[in-house]
């Protein structure tokens, strides 16, 4: 009888855990973005900037900062949560969170926001990044820093900066995969087409060439200037609350759908040499929960938000993450595929690469602004968008639709 009971128990937690994890669809949405100038070099410091997002997208959804109970940023980030709480005017907190590994970490921030207010530990949850990126000091820039474990095997055999051990990652997709210059220079004029449809974007009507690209010098071969990411000074915020909650907030709620981090098994640094594969990262992992809680596919997608600190990164990302097979990523961005009315519209606001790099937090604004109808290069009909984090490092992603 005992026995019987016990059984039961288990079977009862069982559902309870199957139901929860159930829970997190559409359970919640963002209903307020909001974001600084971006810039090379803006005067303001990154407190000043985090509280100014913040408070234009607690302004989007018209919902007050002493709503606010729940708070999730990147571990990199130098405002803190007493900070925040003080200069913002926020109410009691009962939730907050940080997540690491830099540009890995931007979706994840939503998701412990979403989780968190599913669960009934919030109700009115933001998450942040603010950068000064592009006028502040490279961490790789002090070699008296002692290294993280990873880095010990790396650095001191020149490989100091993300740029170089991308390099190194996209030579090998190269020589395995035949993927060429072109292909990355794909990622780039897309990204750059976008840029130039969005006013607050730096490269804003700033055109790329493919022989500019091509001509361009190299940054760490075979990654010339315009394979790499944008340096830049800004702040970007969104708002979480619960799916009843989001009825009645001023702007069109865009529903957390899934959600997902991923960190492979042995996994060792920001690019793993020492693993059999390397050329399947923490994406492959994050996707294949990503998607096991999606009521759709890949194919279903009408847009995507990916992450591109490296143009690189996106034909890895788009074969991890299914619109494609193992090493096809390259061949994938022909074609116009990534451009408005492509295949796979992709970054249209001009991503890390010609909008922004504040850590890939801008891609989550712009799938926001995708799903509302309100993009600078609106995808018609927009309904489901995908949004990654850093592939290389520990990652995450979302799925929002409407």
């Amino acid at each position: 009888m005992a026995a019987q009971s016990r059984a039961g128990q288990r079977t009862a937690g069982q559902r309870t855990v199957g139901h929860r994890m159930a829970g997190l669809k559409d359970a919640t949405a963002i209903v307020g973005i909001g974001q600084t100038f971006f810039a090379k070099q803006l005067p303001e410091d990154e407190r000043t900037l985090a509280c100014r997002a913040v408070l234009a997208a607690l302004d989007d959804a018209g919902i007050s900062p002493g709503e606010v109970d729940a708070l999730a940023s990147y571990t990199m980030e130098e405002t803190d949560e007493v900070e925040l709480a003080k200069a913002v005017g926020f109410g009691d907190l009962t939730f907050f969170s940080k997540i690491g590994y830099g540009g890995g970490g931007s979706c994840a921030t939503v998701a412990h926001l979403a989780t968190a207010i599913a669960a009934g530990q919030a109700t009115v949850g933001v998450a942040w990044r603010s950068r000064k990126r592009g006028s502040g000091a490279r961490p790789w820039t002090n070699t008296t820093r002692q290294l993280p474990t990873p880095a010990q095997w790396t650095r001191p055999f020149g490989l100091l900066r993300p740029a170089d051990e991308i390099a190194m990652l996209t030579r090998r997709y190269m020589y395995e995969y035949g993927a060429t210059r072109d292909h990355l220079f794909n990622v780039a004029l897309a990204c750059r087409n976008r840029a130039n449809q969005n006013p607050a974007a730096i490269m804003y009507d700033r055109p790329l060439t493919r022989e500019m690209y091509m001509t361009s010098r190299w940054i760490s071969e075979p990654l010339c200037l315009f394979d790499n990411c944008l340096e830049t000074d800004g702040a970007l915020a969104c708002v979480v609350v619960s799916r009843e909650r989001a009825r009645d907030c001023r702007r069109r709620p865009v529903y957390i759908h899934s959600a997902a981090q991923g960190l492979p098994a042995q996994h060792h640094g920001m690019v793993n040499y020492w693993n059999d594969d390397p050329l399947t990262g923490p994406a492959w992992t994050a996707a294949r929960h990503l998607w096991k809680h999606a009521d759709f596919t890949p194919q279903d997608v009408d847009v995507a938000q990916i992450y591109d600190a490296f143009t690189a990164l996106v034909p890895l990302s788009l074969e991890g993450y299914g619109f494609c097979g193992r090493g096809e990523g390259g061949a994938f961005t022909e074609g116009g595929a990534l451009e408005i009315g492509g295949q796979l519209p992709l970054n249209t606001s001009g991503g890390g690469l010609s909008e922004a790099y504040v850590h890939g937090f801008n891609l989550i604004n712009e799938g926001v602004r995708q799903l509302r109808g309100t993009s600078t290069a609106q995808v018609p009909d927009a309904a489901t968008c995908l949004v990654t984090a850093g592939e290389g490092v520990p990652t995450s992603a979302l799925l929002l639709t409407t």
